[in-house]
């Protein structure tokens, strides 16, 4: 399998599915490409020949057929190799893990856009300013924490369903945000950040992201597309 991704600084839709790879130990190739929205750009030609859509990530088979959408990827890599246990095995956890990654998928508008991923980023002080002038953004968090708690609660930890599962990858850019910003959070929900940033394939994509030194200046709506 062939994963098509953005630069690892920004992209963090990307990072979803990469996480999820990496970390089960499921092998592919990467592609890196340079986020564009340039429509002559290499980055549009080259998705234009694998993905209707022209956005990462795309998971491409061996015989060319292409998985498009963060969610969508997951989902068929957790149904391609059921051994990697990647949803829960309980029906009622396993609806209550997808529910929150779909609420990730369509929410958190606010925060995504006030503090958006930049792996190399440590600006704290953006942080407190961006919770202190942004209301909806602080209710997101609250919303963050609220669900976080619960699960960890629930589940015991580590990890949200208490192992690995694509919730946890899906809310890897969001520890990232949270690390980058220096946001405030309690003490069980800063414990949860630094193990998923402590993971070895979460490092690994931290070391690519910040060798990569390259500085994009997004224009605003596709700085919101990026998730």
């Amino acid at each position: 399998m062939q994963l098509y991704i953005g630069n690892k600084n920004y992209s963090s839709w990307s990072l979803r599915p990469w996480l999820l790879l990496t970390h089960a130990g499921i092998p592919f190739e990467e592609v890196k490409l340079r986020l564009s929205v340039q429509p002559e750009s290499a980055f549009k030609q080259t998705l234009a020949r694998v993905s209707p859509v022209g956005k990462v990530p795309v998971l491409v088979e061996d015989d060319g057929y292409a998985i498009w959408d963060s969610l969508a990827i997951c989902e068929y890599v957790a149904e391609r190799f059921p051994e990697r246990q990647l949803w829960p095995a309980d029906v009622r956890l396993r609806a209550r893990a997808r529910s929150i990654c779909a609420e990730m998928h369509n929410g958190f508008g606010a925060l995504r856009e006030h503090l958006p991923m930049n792996v190399e980023l440590r600006m704290p002080e953006i942080g407190a300013k961006v919770l202190a002038t942004q209301p909806d953004v602080a209710r997101d968090l609250a919303r963050l924490v609220q669900m976080w708690s619960e699960l960890l609660d629930t589940h015991g930890g580590p990890f949200l369903f208490g192992r690995f599962s694509v919730a946890d990858a899906y809310f890897a850019p969001i520890c990232s945000r949270l690390h980058s910003y220096a946001v405030e959070v309690p003490p069980r929900i800063a414990t949860y950040v630094e193990h998923i940033l402590g993971l070895p394939a979460m490092q690994a994509w931290t070391e690519a992201a910040l060798a990569e030194a390259d500085f994009i200046d997004f224009d605003e709506p596709y700085r919101q597309s990026r998730g």
